[in-house]
Protein backbone atom coordinates (compact mmCIF):
# COMPACT_ATOMS: atom_id res chain seq x y z
CA UNK A 1 0.00 0.00 0.00
CA UNK A 2 2.65 2.38 0.90
CA UNK A 3 4.49 1.96 -2.44
CA UNK A 4 1.64 2.44 -4.19
CA UNK A 5 0.57 6.06 -2.57
CA UNK A 6 4.49 6.73 -3.81
CA UNK A 7 3.92 5.54 -7.04
CA UNK A 8 0.77 7.83 -7.20
CA UNK A 9 3.19 10.64 -5.39
CA UNK A 10 5.40 10.51 -8.68
CA UNK A 11 2.97 10.74 -11.29
CA UNK A 12 1.12 13.50 -10.19
CA UNK A 13 4.72 15.44 -9.44
CA UNK A 14 5.70 14.80 -13.15
CA UNK A 15 2.16 15.97 -13.95
CA UNK A 16 2.87 19.05 -12.30
CA UNK A 17 6.83 19.45 -13.68
CA UNK A 18 5.01 18.75 -17.77
CA UNK A 19 2.57 21.28 -16.94
CA UNK A 20 4.88 23.80 -15.57
CA UNK A 21 7.33 23.72 -18.68
CA UNK A 22 3.99 23.90 -20.86
CA UNK A 23 3.25 26.92 -18.93
CA UNK A 24 6.68 28.18 -18.99
CA UNK A 25 7.04 27.83 -23.20
CA UNK A 26 4.63 31.73 -23.50
CA UNK A 27 7.34 33.25 -21.67
CA UNK A 28 10.77 34.71 -23.08
CA UNK A 29 13.54 36.47 -22.42
CA UNK A 30 14.37 39.45 -24.05
CA UNK A 31 16.54 38.23 -26.33
CA UNK A 32 14.27 36.17 -27.85
CA UNK A 33 11.74 38.59 -28.25
CA UNK A 34 14.03 40.58 -30.40
CA UNK A 35 13.95 37.07 -32.45
CA UNK A 36 10.97 36.21 -32.69
CA UNK A 37 7.83 37.40 -34.59
CA UNK A 38 6.30 40.18 -32.45
CA UNK A 39 6.71 43.49 -32.86
CA UNK A 40 10.14 43.78 -32.99
CA UNK A 41 10.69 41.63 -36.60
CA UNK A 42 13.81 42.52 -38.19
CA UNK A 43 14.07 44.30 -41.65
CA UNK A 44 13.47 41.89 -44.41
CA UNK A 45 17.16 41.74 -45.95
CA UNK A 46 17.22 43.25 -48.95
CA UNK A 47 18.20 40.62 -52.38
CA UNK A 48 17.43 40.74 -56.02
CA UNK A 49 18.69 42.62 -59.02
CA UNK A 50 19.03 46.39 -59.92
CA UNK A 51 19.67 46.65 -64.00
CA UNK A 52 21.61 49.71 -65.22
CA UNK A 53 22.59 50.77 -68.91
CA UNK A 54 22.92 54.19 -70.71
CA UNK A 55 25.73 57.11 -70.80
CA UNK A 56 29.37 55.84 -71.06
CA UNK A 57 30.14 59.73 -69.40
CA UNK A 58 27.89 58.43 -66.42
CA UNK A 59 29.35 55.40 -66.24
CA UNK A 60 32.52 55.70 -63.82
CA UNK A 61 30.12 57.16 -61.33
CA UNK A 62 27.26 54.66 -61.90
CA UNK A 63 29.83 51.87 -61.60
CA UNK A 64 31.24 53.51 -57.85
CA UNK A 65 28.21 53.97 -56.65
CA UNK A 66 27.42 50.04 -57.43
CA UNK A 67 30.63 48.60 -55.96
CA UNK A 68 30.12 50.63 -52.96
CA UNK A 69 26.28 50.06 -52.64
CA UNK A 70 26.97 45.95 -53.03
CA UNK A 71 29.58 46.22 -50.38
CA UNK A 72 26.70 47.01 -47.70
CA UNK A 73 24.04 45.09 -49.53
CA UNK A 74 25.94 41.63 -50.51
CA UNK A 75 22.31 39.98 -51.46
CA UNK A 76 21.93 42.31 -54.13
CA UNK A 77 23.58 42.43 -57.60
CA UNK A 78 23.71 45.99 -59.48
CA UNK A 79 24.71 45.61 -62.94
CA UNK A 80 25.85 48.48 -64.74
CA UNK A 81 26.70 48.96 -68.22
CA UNK A 82 27.27 51.54 -70.92
CA UNK A 83 25.91 51.19 -74.54
CA UNK A 84 25.67 54.81 -74.67
CA UNK A 85 22.46 57.48 -73.63
CA UNK A 86 20.40 56.85 -76.69
CA UNK A 87 20.80 53.03 -77.21
CA UNK A 88 20.49 52.96 -73.42
CA UNK A 89 16.99 54.30 -73.71
CA UNK A 90 16.10 51.70 -76.26
CA UNK A 91 16.32 49.29 -73.42
CA UNK A 92 15.13 51.56 -70.92
CA UNK A 93 11.99 51.94 -72.67
CA UNK A 94 10.87 48.43 -73.44
CA UNK A 95 8.80 45.46 -71.73
CA UNK A 96 10.65 44.42 -69.28
CA UNK A 97 13.02 47.28 -69.90
CA UNK A 98 15.80 48.14 -67.53
CA UNK A 99 15.46 50.09 -64.10
CA UNK A 100 17.52 52.77 -64.23
CA UNK A 101 19.07 54.37 -67.90
CA UNK A 102 22.07 57.00 -67.08
CA UNK A 103 21.63 60.09 -69.23
CA UNK A 104 24.17 62.55 -70.22
CA UNK A 105 21.45 64.59 -71.61
CA UNK A 106 17.81 65.17 -70.93
CA UNK A 107 15.17 62.50 -72.16
CA UNK A 108 13.87 63.27 -75.83
CA UNK A 109 10.05 64.13 -76.30
CA UNK A 110 10.26 60.97 -78.61
CA UNK A 111 11.20 59.15 -75.64
CA UNK A 112 9.14 60.32 -73.13
CA UNK A 113 5.98 59.51 -75.63
CA UNK A 114 7.23 55.94 -76.12
CA UNK A 115 7.39 55.56 -72.28
CA UNK A 116 4.16 57.14 -71.99
CA UNK A 117 2.82 54.65 -74.77
CA UNK A 118 4.12 51.74 -73.44
CA UNK A 119 3.03 52.52 -69.42
CA UNK A 120 6.54 53.62 -68.24
CA UNK A 121 6.19 55.97 -65.33
CA UNK A 122 9.60 57.88 -65.86
CA UNK A 123 11.70 59.88 -63.10
CA UNK A 124 14.38 62.15 -63.90
CA UNK A 125 17.36 62.73 -61.65
CA UNK A 126 20.53 65.19 -62.00
CA UNK A 127 23.24 63.26 -60.67
CA UNK A 128 25.85 65.31 -60.90
CA UNK A 129 27.37 68.07 -63.11
CA UNK A 130 30.09 67.57 -66.18
CA UNK A 131 32.44 69.73 -67.88
CA UNK A 132 32.69 69.04 -71.85
CA UNK A 133 36.97 68.60 -71.63
CA UNK A 134 38.50 68.81 -74.98
CA UNK A 135 41.81 66.50 -74.77
CA UNK A 136 45.10 66.96 -77.19
CA UNK A 137 48.38 64.51 -76.79
CA UNK A 138 50.99 64.95 -74.25
CA UNK A 139 53.66 66.23 -77.23
CA UNK A 140 50.96 69.23 -77.90
CA UNK A 141 52.76 71.76 -76.61
CA UNK A 142 50.91 74.45 -79.11
CA UNK A 143 47.35 74.14 -78.67
CA UNK A 144 47.23 74.19 -74.80
CA UNK A 145 44.96 77.31 -74.91
CA UNK A 146 42.25 78.38 -77.03
CA UNK A 147 38.96 80.04 -77.60
CA UNK A 148 35.82 78.82 -78.02
CA UNK A 149 35.29 79.89 -81.32
CA UNK A 150 38.49 78.07 -82.00
CA UNK A 151 38.14 75.02 -80.09
CA UNK A 152 34.41 74.46 -81.91
CA UNK A 153 35.69 75.40 -85.18
CA UNK A 154 38.15 72.24 -85.42
CA UNK A 155 34.98 69.87 -85.13
CA UNK A 156 32.77 72.21 -88.15
CA UNK A 157 31.97 71.22 -91.79
CA UNK A 158 31.89 74.85 -92.15
CA UNK A 159 34.88 76.05 -89.64
CA UNK A 160 37.10 75.63 -92.65
CA UNK A 161 39.98 74.45 -90.29
CA UNK A 162 42.15 71.28 -91.52
CA UNK A 163 45.62 72.06 -89.91
CA UNK A 164 46.81 73.57 -86.82
CA UNK A 165 47.90 76.95 -88.81
CA UNK A 166 45.00 77.51 -89.71
CA UNK A 167 44.02 78.62 -86.27
CA UNK A 168 47.67 79.85 -85.43
CA UNK A 169 50.28 80.27 -88.21
CA UNK A 170 52.78 79.85 -85.62
CA UNK A 171 51.40 76.67 -85.04
CA UNK A 172 52.72 73.35 -87.11
CA UNK A 173 50.88 73.13 -90.54
CA UNK A 174 49.96 69.26 -89.69
CA UNK A 175 46.43 68.25 -90.38
CA UNK A 176 44.26 67.89 -87.17
CA UNK A 177 42.95 64.57 -86.30
CA UNK A 178 39.03 65.46 -84.67
CA UNK A 179 38.04 62.78 -82.72
CA UNK A 180 34.63 62.13 -80.28
CA UNK A 181 31.97 59.50 -79.60
CA UNK A 182 29.13 58.59 -81.95
CA UNK A 183 25.89 58.82 -82.14
CA UNK A 184 24.98 56.72 -79.32
CA UNK A 185 26.16 58.90 -76.83
CA UNK A 186 24.77 61.64 -74.97
CA UNK A 187 27.96 63.40 -75.17
CA UNK A 188 27.60 64.22 -79.02
CA UNK A 189 24.51 64.91 -78.97
CA UNK A 190 25.16 67.54 -76.27
CA UNK A 191 28.52 68.59 -78.43
CA UNK A 192 26.06 69.15 -81.59
CA UNK A 193 22.98 70.59 -80.42
CA UNK A 194 24.32 73.59 -77.78
CA UNK A 195 27.66 73.55 -78.50
CA UNK A 196 27.98 73.40 -82.43
CA UNK A 197 24.07 74.53 -82.35
CA UNK A 198 23.21 71.56 -84.72
CA UNK A 199 25.66 72.12 -87.41
CA UNK A 200 27.36 69.65 -89.28
CA UNK A 201 30.55 67.86 -87.65
CA UNK A 202 33.69 67.78 -90.41
CA UNK A 203 33.94 65.12 -92.51
CA UNK A 204 37.00 63.91 -90.92
CA UNK A 205 35.51 63.46 -87.59
CA UNK A 206 36.26 59.81 -85.95
CA UNK A 207 33.71 58.98 -83.78
CA UNK A 208 34.15 55.89 -81.61
CA UNK A 209 31.49 53.74 -79.53
CA UNK A 210 34.30 53.51 -76.48
CA UNK A 211 35.86 56.50 -74.85
CA UNK A 212 38.61 54.43 -73.71
CA UNK A 213 39.70 54.01 -77.30
CA UNK A 214 39.41 57.60 -77.52
CA UNK A 215 41.82 57.84 -75.18
CA UNK A 216 44.16 55.68 -76.54
CA UNK A 217 43.74 57.39 -80.15
CA UNK A 218 44.84 60.64 -78.81
CA UNK A 219 47.55 59.43 -76.58
CA UNK A 220 49.60 58.10 -79.57
CA UNK A 221 48.60 60.80 -82.08
CA UNK A 222 50.06 64.27 -81.28
CA UNK A 223 47.80 65.66 -83.75
CA UNK A 224 44.55 64.41 -82.69
CA UNK A 225 41.96 66.27 -80.55
CA UNK A 226 38.81 64.95 -78.69
CA UNK A 227 35.91 65.54 -76.76
CA UNK A 228 34.17 63.65 -73.68
CA UNK A 229 33.48 64.39 -70.33
CA UNK A 230 35.90 65.76 -67.79
CA UNK A 231 35.92 62.26 -65.78
CA UNK A 232 37.52 60.35 -68.75
CA UNK A 233 40.03 63.35 -68.55
CA UNK A 234 40.29 63.34 -64.69
CA UNK A 235 41.30 59.68 -64.70
CA UNK A 236 43.53 59.52 -67.99
CA UNK A 237 45.84 62.92 -67.00
CA UNK A 238 48.75 60.68 -67.20
CA UNK A 239 48.33 60.02 -71.02
CA UNK A 240 46.48 63.38 -72.30
CA UNK A 241 46.31 66.87 -71.66
CA UNK A 242 43.29 69.56 -71.64
CA UNK A 243 42.74 72.36 -73.58
CA UNK A 244 42.20 75.46 -71.41
CA UNK A 245 39.57 77.51 -72.97
CA UNK A 246 38.82 81.27 -73.31
CA UNK A 247 35.38 82.02 -72.81
CA UNK A 248 36.03 85.76 -72.95
CA UNK A 249 37.99 86.29 -70.03
CA UNK A 250 41.49 84.56 -70.21
CA UNK A 251 42.13 80.35 -70.40
CA UNK A 252 40.25 78.39 -67.95
CA UNK A 253 41.45 74.94 -67.14
CA UNK A 254 37.96 72.47 -66.52
CA UNK A 255 38.52 71.13 -63.26
CA UNK A 256 35.79 70.22 -60.17
CA UNK A 257 36.43 73.80 -59.49
CA UNK A 258 35.59 75.55 -62.46
CA UNK A 259 32.58 73.16 -63.58
CA UNK A 260 29.05 75.01 -62.65
CA UNK A 261 25.90 76.17 -64.17
CA UNK A 262 26.05 79.43 -62.04
CA UNK A 263 27.38 82.26 -63.70
CA UNK A 264 29.90 82.16 -61.67
CA UNK A 265 31.55 78.77 -62.61
CA UNK A 266 34.60 80.20 -65.08
CA UNK A 267 33.48 76.81 -67.35
CA UNK A 268 30.06 77.24 -66.90
CA UNK A 269 29.48 77.62 -70.92
CA UNK A 270 30.79 73.71 -71.65
CA UNK A 271 29.14 72.51 -68.45
CA UNK A 272 26.00 70.48 -68.20
CA UNK A 273 24.16 68.32 -65.76
CA UNK A 274 24.52 64.32 -65.96
CA UNK A 275 21.40 62.13 -65.21
CA UNK A 276 19.73 59.03 -64.45
CA UNK A 277 16.61 58.26 -65.18
CA UNK A 278 14.27 55.58 -63.14
CA UNK A 279 11.23 53.07 -63.79
CA UNK A 280 9.45 54.25 -60.91
CA UNK A 281 6.74 50.92 -61.57
CA UNK A 282 10.40 49.01 -61.10
CA UNK A 283 11.02 50.98 -58.21
CA UNK A 284 7.52 50.37 -56.42
CA UNK A 285 7.67 46.92 -57.47
CA UNK A 286 10.88 45.91 -56.11
CA UNK A 287 12.43 47.15 -52.44
CA UNK A 288 15.80 46.70 -54.09
CA UNK A 289 15.62 48.87 -56.89
CA UNK A 290 14.13 51.75 -54.68
CA UNK A 291 16.40 51.37 -52.06
CA UNK A 292 19.53 51.95 -54.47
CA UNK A 293 17.34 54.65 -55.96
CA UNK A 294 17.66 56.51 -52.44
CA UNK A 295 21.42 54.99 -51.74
CA UNK A 296 22.24 56.91 -54.87
CA UNK A 297 20.85 60.18 -54.17
CA UNK A 298 22.02 60.21 -50.61
CA UNK A 299 25.74 59.88 -51.97
CA UNK A 300 25.56 61.36 -54.81
CA UNK A 301 27.81 64.14 -54.00
CA UNK A 302 30.91 62.16 -52.59
CA UNK A 303 30.90 59.69 -55.68
CA UNK A 304 30.70 62.76 -57.81
CA UNK A 305 33.79 64.28 -56.87
CA UNK A 306 35.46 60.62 -56.49
CA UNK A 307 34.92 60.08 -60.02
CA UNK A 308 35.23 63.45 -61.91
CA UNK A 309 31.97 64.92 -61.66
CA UNK A 310 30.85 68.97 -59.68
CA UNK A 311 28.57 68.39 -57.26
CA UNK A 312 24.91 69.28 -57.64
CA UNK A 313 23.82 71.85 -54.63
CA UNK A 314 22.17 70.32 -51.58
CA UNK A 315 18.71 71.89 -52.27
CA UNK A 316 18.60 69.28 -55.85
CA UNK A 317 19.77 66.47 -53.71
CA UNK A 318 17.46 66.65 -50.69
CA UNK A 319 14.53 67.05 -53.37
CA UNK A 320 15.31 63.95 -55.49
CA UNK A 321 15.04 61.95 -51.97
CA UNK A 322 12.55 63.48 -50.72
CA UNK A 323 10.13 62.18 -53.74
CA UNK A 324 12.24 58.99 -53.36
CA UNK A 325 11.12 58.55 -49.61
CA UNK A 326 7.42 58.69 -50.74
CA UNK A 327 7.61 56.29 -52.63
CA UNK A 328 7.82 53.54 -49.66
Amino acid sequence: MKSFKSLALLLVMGILVVFAAACGGGASTEEDTNTGSGDTTEETALEGSVVIDGSGTVYPFMAKMAENYMIENEEVSVEVSRAGTSAGFEKFLAENGTDFNDASREIKEEETAKAEELGIEVKEFQVALDGLTFVINKENDWATEMTQEEVVKIFLAEGGVTKWSDINPEWPAEEIKPMGPNENHGTNEFMFETIMEEKEFVDTVNLQQEYSTLVDLVSKDKNAIAFFGYGYYDSNKDKLNAVNVDFGNGPVAPSLETIGLGEEAAYNPFTRPVFTYLNVGMAKEKPQVLDYAIYTMENAQDVAAETGFAPLKDEVIQESISYLEGLK
